[in-house]
């Protein structure tokens, strides 16, 4: 009888153990991802290069230090196309801001939408190198259009899955900017 309640003790007390380390364990992981997540996510960001609509590399570091919003889409994406006019309303806004458009489609096929549907900010265009840099910062489920709020110090403050507005935009760019949107 007493082995048994000694059993029963040290079952307990193995039992709450696990319990405490498994809970300790997740709290502390909860509070170093963002800023471990946030360093090397960006880092594929800044080392990568596109071609602009012109075929000259641009490098992402150019904007390196300064508030991105990078617009992933795709000529054949109705959303995407639907939310470009509010990405360039934005853009005239906000110059303090960088909003950038890198499409999945080949160079040609990005230079032919653009001519007809001109922007005022800069289209880089990836191809599938774009899909890989769309995943690597978060879009596990290839969908487009596919944004991501960069701050100044490099950090991704937001993603967002499907269209998007301008106002959602400056709801969540605001905070990043000191200053409060105008009307």
């Amino acid at each position: 009888m007493q082995s048994y309640s000694r059993l029963l003790i040290i079952a307990l007390l193995s039992i709450l153990s696990g319990w405490f380390l498994f809970h300790h364990t997740q709290e502390a992981s909860k509070q170093e991802k963002p800023a471990i997540a946030n360093s090397v996510i960006t880092n594929p960001l800044f080392n990568a290069s596109f071609p602009d609509i012109t075929g000259k590399q641009q490098a992402l570091k150019q904007w390196q230090g300064k508030v991105i919003v990078l617009n992933f889409w795709a000529t054949w994406c109705p959303p995407c196309r639907e939310e470009m006019p509010e990405l360039s309303a934005l853009q005239q806004k906000h110059k303090d801001i960088v909003i950038i458009g890198l499409s999945t489609d080949d160079l040609d096929k990005t230079k032919e939408f653009i001519h007809s549907a001109p922007v005022s900010y800069p289209i880089l265009a990836g191809d599938m190198d774009a899909m890989t840099l769309a995943e690597t910062l978060g879009d596990n489920q290839s969908i487009l259009p596919y944004t991501v709020i960069i701050d100044s110090k490099g950090a991704i403050v937001k993603t967002f899955f499907g269209r998007i507005n301008q106002q959602i935009l400056e709801e969540t760019l605001t905070p990043l900017l000191g200053v409060l949107p105008t009307k």
